[in-house]
């Protein structure tokens, strides 16, 4: 038992690391975009169903014995995927389909480990389900997703600031082979137990009474689904409205997933196997919290800030997901069903992150899922409580059926006053949403809206992504067309193009387009050219910002990843030759790290011309960039200047720091730019961040959980 145990938290382990480890290879390979981790999410979630569903196929249809066979074999043919190191024969070369390319990746990398990582917690637990009285075999359901949240904390806090990719992946894999041995031995010990016992029921073969195990339901199958698809776009949504519409801090979606893999702990754990989960204590406090959650949704920020925003959605995540988790364990079905019970849980899982991450951006015009889900769940619980109430009526004994018919209406009356209250408050949400809205749009990429605030001469636009600032532009004032912001004339990518446009005509790059506010800088004979990943950007940028309507250059645009763009671009036709290349996608917490590597660096190094300027802007609340940069550029034969800006007397200036890196340090020694900027120098141990080794906990301002918490007030 103490090796099945093991065997089993060991693969849940495994299956959380390996997700973060592979996706990190592969990142620069197809433009280090979110787009890669959503398809790769595509694939896990895919592979992890067809695990379910192959454990039940094997423990349904083959005997003892072939059972262990099959499982024994596909485990020694897997070491053949070993170390899981992604090939450079399956580099992408530009031209083909990359989410294609990525799920043919990763099936010739990790596919078949990851299928059977996938099958061994039901695979295991139907296998000694003989050994567990009545349902506490379910309690190694709570065990495995104790292994997954060990892998979730370990990659991002104890592995990836200490080790390189590659090193990543050879010791992963020679871990994953100590698992299919401990793997492999419990097949051979289960089937010649299950073959010593076969035809003694369950029970009996636990020390229980016998009992006949009813086939579960379509209604209990239904339910199971429901559930597990709710919880997974409760995760999802509530995730990207805490990320993203509240607070922009590194690592914070660790948070809402360690508690919902918390819940799978708690509710199939303790207490005997039976969880922690009894709905007429738990359920009523989640109710609550689901009104709070709907009000703070139509809530304006003046009202509900970060400090109130951030402990009562993550509070209500828990309570709902141990709603969702907590009915399931309670709703689990005799052993003998168990691969059925989790392959419908995985279905569901499955479901609803196709739901959020894939069918949600192409039908909502921004973030709805969440009230959507608050109004499912308080609907889900009124159904529940209503059938209880049904169920109490015709209880064994009148006493009995009293105590639960009174606590089945208590608690049905609540859930449906918090349906009507989710519902009304998610109408007033979108309501919210729209106020000052001139546009709302979605893509894959994220939500983007254009506000408008003031009136007159203070009246301004903004792009907006979430919380994060792409530009603005007063839409009345003289001065419209003047840069401001991050591009202001004093700030360091003013100074660079200044120093340039002083000997004539010059040919500009910039990654990230925002409202196109770097067009103001372009004079007539001048070329620009944006590299833009989100091709509705631009729209925006066209129809309701007038900077690059307004421009005397010429402007083309290359939609797509910057750096896939410029790589492409030498091979076909050699650098392009720019005086100043600007790369301006580092402000919000969740940086393109494949932008500011190593290689990265050498690829603008060679599209400047000889004596141009790389100018990279770090002007970020959480991350200090700096002896990132100062590292690289000594590693790569660059002279590196900082400018840091804050101007007072500009009202449309923010302040600033921008990186001038070139190959000649007398180049940054223009007057328009020396007066300003200060040597960038190395600093000793920091780091040489690579494709292969980069680590964000190396450049927090503060550790994660402490700006949060300085954020929330707490001392």
């Amino acid at each position: 038992m103490p090796l099945v145990a093991l065997t089993i938290a060991l693969s849940a382990f495994l299956l959380f690391l390996v997700q973060p480890i592979i996706a990190k290879q592969i990142l620069p390979w197809f433009g280090g975009t979110s787009a890669v981790w959503t398809t790769c999410m595509v694939f896990f979630q895919s592979v992890l169903l067809g695990g379910y569903a192959y454990a039940h196929a094997l423990t349904s249809r083959a005997s003892p014995r072939n059972q262990a066979r099959v499982h024994m074999a596909l485990l020694a043919a897997s070491l053949a995927f070993l170390p899981i190191v992604a090939r450079e024969a399956l580099k992408p070369g530009g031209e083909e389909d990359a989410a294609l390319s990525i799920l043919w990746l990763l099936a010739a990398t990790i596919g078949l480990p990851y299928f059977l990582l996938s099958s061994t917690g039901p695979l295991l637990q139907r296998w000694i389900a003989h050994r567990f009285p009545e349902k506490t075999v379910y309690r190694l359901f709570a065990l495995s997703n104790f292994g997954s949240l060990a892998g979730l904390l370990a990659f991002p806090f104890l592995i990836e600031p200490f080790a390189p990719s590659v090193t990543q992946a050879h010791a992963w894999s020679a871990v994953y082979a100590v698992f299919a041995l401990a793997c492999a031995f419990t097949a051979w010990q289960a089937q010649r137990a299950l073959a010593a016992r076969a035809g003694v029921p369950l029970a009996a073969a636990a020390g229980a009474a016998p009992t006949a195990d009813a086939a579960p339901t379509p209604g209990e199958y239904a339910l199971w689904l429901a559930l597990s698809a709710l919880g997974s776009v409760l995760l999802l949504a509530a995730t990207s409205h805490i990320t993203q519409n509240i607070a922009s801090v590194p690592f914070l979606w660790v948070l809402p997933l360690t508690l919902y893999l918390l819940t799978f702990v708690l509710a199939f754990e303790g207490r005997g196997g039976r969880g922690w989960y009894e709905r007429r204590w738990w359920l009523f406090p989640t109710l609550l919290l689901v009104v709070a959650m709907s009000w703070g949704l139509s809530a304006s920020r003046g009202v509900l800030d970060i400090g109130v925003a951030v402990p009562l959605y993550c509070a209500g995540l828990f309570f709902a997901c141990m709603f969702c988790h907590g009915e399931l364990a309670h709703a689990k079905p005799a052993p003998r069903y168990l691969t059925h019970f989790y392959l419908t849980l995985s279905a569901g899982g499955a479901l609803g992150g196709m739901a959020v991450g894939l069918l949600a951006p192409r039908v909502f015009a921004g973030y709805f899922e969440l009230p959507l889900a608050l109004f499912a769940l308080a609907a889900l619980a009124s159904g529940l409580s209503w059938q209880a109430v049904r169920s109490a009526r015709g209880g064994a004994t009148a006493e009995h059926s009293g105590r639960r018919l009174t606590a089945d209406h208590m608690l049905l009356g609540p859930a449906l006053v918090a349906a009507l209250a989710s519902a009304y408050s998610g109408w007033h949400y979108l309501d919210f949403v729209k106020e000052g809205t001139i546009v709302m749009q979605r893509s894959f990429y994220g939500t983007l809206r254009v506000r408008e605030t003031g009136s007159g001469e203070q009246q301004v636009r903004r792009l907006l992504h979430g919380v994060i600032l792409h530009g603005e532009q007063f839409t009345q004032a003289e001065d419209r067309l003047e840069p401001g912001t991050y591009y202001a004339r004093s700030s360091g990518i003013g100074l660079a193009i200044a120093a340039k446009q002083a000997k004539g005509p010059v040919k500009l790059g910039f990654v990230g387009l925002g409202v196109g506010t770097l067009s103001a800088y372009g004079r007539a004979g001048d070329q620009l050219r944006f590299y833009e990943l989100d091709p509705q950007v631009i729209g925006v940028a066209q129809r309701h910002f007038t900077f690059l309507g307004s421009t005397q250059a010429t402007l083309d645009f290359e939609i797509g990843d910057a750096r896939l763009s410029l790589e492409r671009e030498f091979k076909r036709g050699g650098p392009r030759g720019y005086d100043v290349l600007a790369i301006d996608a580092f402000s919000s917490d969740s940086i393109p790290v494949h932008l500011i590597t190593r290689e990265a660096i050498d690829l603008y190094a060679r599209h400047v011309a000889p004596d141009g300027i790389i100018a990279i802007h770090i002007s970020n609340r959480f991350l200090d960039l700096k002896p990132v940069l100062a590292n690289i550029a000594q590693a790569a034969g660059l002279s590196a200047r900082l400018v840091s800006d804050s101007p007072e007397d500009d009202r449309s200036a923010s302040s600033t720091d921008w990186v001038l890196l070139a190959r000649d340090a007398q180049v940054l020694d223009d007057p328009r730019i020396a007066g300003r900027a200060e040597p960038l120098a190395p600093v000793a141990g920091f780091s040489l961040w690579t494709d292969q080794f980069n680590n964000l906990l190396d450049v927090l301002k503060s550790r994660p959980f402490d700006e949060l918490k300085s954020l929330l007030g707490v001392s």
